[in-house]
């Protein structure tokens, strides 16, 4: 049978192994480099990633990759995905997300936001005028998302602080832009 299917029982057993390998791999790379490695991508990026695509399919697939080794890989790594969501619901589960980082506050630009998130101000002014923001004063917040994207929140209405609740220094925001406990 297992001829057939173009892989032996060792080989599949490796694509197993090379997916949690690779998955986890680059978890702790993702980790590592920060939410900004999420973030919006250069066209140097995008080429970058469909070269890590191609390298992590053959480390995944081995040196023979058949039909049932694809299977199996991404039967792995949808795996591990599923697995992932499942321990993100959980308590424990808070350490596999990226704490939003707050990056300005009013018109501050927040120096230890920026070295957390491994952005540069001249990133953060860049999202500015993609929201459309035309001068300091109308904004409330900047903040990286555990995703990678950058929301800005503009001044008007007070900000609810449940949506604050993971945001790391959120202590630095000022109170008028809250409301009140």
């Amino acid at each position: 049978m297992w001829h057939s299917l173009g892989i032996s029982p060792i080989e599949a057993l490796w694509v197993v192994i090379s997916a949690l390998g690779i998955y986890l791999a680059f978890y702790l790379l993702v980790r590592g480099f920060g939410q900004r490695a999420l973030a919006s991508w250069s066209t140097l990026d995008k080429a970058i990633v469909i070269a890590l695509g191609s390298v992590l399919g053959r480390v995944v697939l081995g040196y023979t990759p058949t039909l049932t080794a694809g299977i199996i890989g991404l039967a792995t790594m949808f795996g591990m995905l599923r697995l992932e969501a499942y321990l993100r619901r959980t308590k424990r589960g808070a350490f596999l997300s990226s704490r939003p980082i707050l990056l300005m506050a009013g018109d501050q630009v927040l120096a230890d936001g920026l070295r957390q998130a491994k952005i540069q101000e001249d990133e953060v002014y860049f999202k500015l005028r993609q929201a459309g923001i035309r001068n300091f004063s109308e904004i409330a917040l900047v903040i990286l998302e555990p995703t990678g994207d950058v929301s800005v929140l503009r001044r008007g209405l007070p900000i609810d602080r449940v949506l604050l609740r993971r945001v790391r220094d959120r202590t630095m925001i000022p109170a008028e832009l809250l409301q009140p406990e």
